[in-house]
């Protein structure tokens, strides 16, 4: 189902309305999981620091969390320890401990400290949301049982907490815009686009430096280079350039539509990460899946998208390529406007393509090929539910969407894409269950 868009104070309060399931501790495991990520994705769009990579770092963790919270507890779920970079064999659970009780411990730890600069909205629906969720699932539970699974819970997430403060992206400074950077000095060069006084540096430069999850490194998933940097028509540079502007004079209500659908402006929305994330959940209230089971599509995803914007902002930064919305600007119309806002960091690849590339391949080997499914991501926000025959096809959507808003050139889509792939295929061969 769609996120509630009635503002972000009524929060808490659509939360504790949630009508009271069966308890049935598979039920409650269901609950809990689904609704620490609808807060999820509410902290993301609430919480300044959080552009697209560092919402995607969070969905990482956060869903090997939930993953991990089962493993040991009830048969099939496998440890990702050993499996991801740098990540060691986490607690084991004593017998007998009560997995909903545990999830939700583990989740509501995870919230306090993925989310503990979030402002006091945040913080208040956190707190909420912790009571209401212990209340319900620890009624039935004997005191020292509650205590002993809530206790586990923590182990795993302080576990998977300490791993993270390790990767070179767990302090954003200045929103994740440096205090000091040098601009690049030939045409080609990538040039702010924004009068923001903050925007005039781009955003986090080093998070390609990052430890990735699943990939062994960036060097396995780089893309080539460019077409050369050119000014004159019939080059392949400028017809490009040409493209992207010749499209912004013709777009159908359609085009519109899609470049709007997949914009996921921080703070206006859960960030393109946090797009895939809504429609793995809303696959799992639609099949009603177990808590295990998306757990584990939650966490191959989070991988996925994470390692897309380490791989993406690696590659980005070593190409530093100039926006298009600058050199149609300087070269072909001063007066030319894009659909969209260009948001402030080089252009080569597209990580919009990135992103979803490596979503697409990640939960295709999950779900399978050929998955169809709706998508109402932005149904509150008065944007129409779209239908996909495939993540495959969603991911194309995603990335073509960027040309239509005159955010990239069809090279910067493409080529996004296919590193996205690639990102993606070190996600998928993960092992979620024995």
């Amino acid at each position: 189902m769609p996120l509630d868009r009635r503002g972000f104070l009524a929060l808490t309060g659509a939360f504790l309305a949630t009508p009271a399931l069966a308890a049935d501790r598979a039920d409650l495991c269901r609950t809990a999981l689904l609704d620490w990520y609808r807060l999820v994705l509410e902290l993301v769009r609430h919480t300044a620091t959080y552009s697209p990579p560092v919402a995607a770092r969070a969905f990482a963790y956060v869903g090997i969390i939930a993953h991990e919270s089962h493993v040991g507890l009830i048969p099939g779920p496998v440890t990702l320890a050993g499996q991801l970079n740098g990540l060691t064999a986490l607690p084991a659970p004593a017998p007998g401990l009560d997995p909903a009780a545990v999830l939700d411990a583990a989740l509501g730890k995870a919230m306090a400290d993925y989310f503990g600069n979030t402002g006091p909205s945040g913080q208040g629906a956190m707190q909420a949301m912790v009571r209401r969720l212990a209340e319900r699932i620890d009624a039935d539970l004997p005191p020292e049982l509650a205590a002993k699974s809530r206790a586990h819970g923590v182990a795993i997430a302080d576990h998977v907490w300490n791993w993270s403060l390790s990767d070179g992206g767990a302090v954003v400074e200045n929103l994740g815009f440096p205090y000091d950077y040098t601009f690049g000095e030939n045409p080609k060069d990538w040039v702010p686009t924004s009068d923001i006084r903050i925007q005039q540096a781009p955003l986090l430069p080093n998070w390609g430096a990052n430890r990735p999850f699943a990939m062994p490194s960036t060097a396995a998933c780089t893309i080539p280079a460019h077409p050369d940097f050119s000014t004159e028509p019939g080059s392949a540079f400028h017809a490009a350039a040409m493209e992207v502007y010749e499209v912004s004079k013709s777009l159908t209500a359609e085009q519109i539509e899609i470049a709007r659908f997949w914009s996921d402006d921080p703070m206006l929305s859960p960030t393109p990460p946090g797009h895939w994330v809504s429609i793995v959940l809303q696959i799992a209230e639609r099949d009603r899946m177990p808590a295990e089971r998306t757990a584990a599509a939650l966490a191959v995803l989070g991988v996925a998208i994470a390692d897309g914007f380490i791989g993406c902002w690696a590659e980005k930064y070593r190409w530093n390529l100039v926006r298009p919305v600058t050199y149609i600007k300087r070269y072909i119309d001063p007066n030319w406007e894009t659909l969209l806002i260009t948001p402030p960091f080089p252009e080569y690849p597209s990580g919009h393509s990135v992103q979803s590339g490596a979503a697409a391949v990640a939960l295709t080997a999950f779900f399978g090929e050929d998955f169809a499914f709706e998508d109402a991501t932005h149904a509150d926000d008065g944007l129409a539910v779209r239908r996909f025959a495939s993540f495959h096809e969603a991911a194309e959507e995603a990335a073509i969407s960027r040309l239509y808003g005159g955010i990239h050139y069809r090279f910067g889509n493409e080529q996004g894409l296919v590193q996205g792939r690639c990102i993606g295929a070190h996600a998928a061969r993960l092992k979620t269950f024995a």
